[in-house]
């Protein structure tokens, strides 16, 4: 997998996740979910913004 798609792919999960969780903020364990997947969007796109290296 590429690095770039290796980001995406965690900060859609995220999304899914957050989103999950903001539907079911009224339950006990929502906000747990919540915080969650927002913390894998902000990983994602960490993920994107760092730099490559190319071995030769």
């Amino acid at each position: 997998m590429k690095a770039t798609t290796t980001g995406l792919v965690v900060a859609g999960v995220g999304t899914l996740v957050s989103s999950l969780g903001a539907v079911r903020l009224k339950q006990k364990w929502g906000a747990g979910v919540l915080g969650f997947g927002l913390a894998h969007v902000v990983l994602g796109l960490l993920d994107l913004a760092r730099p490559t290296i190319r071995h030769s």
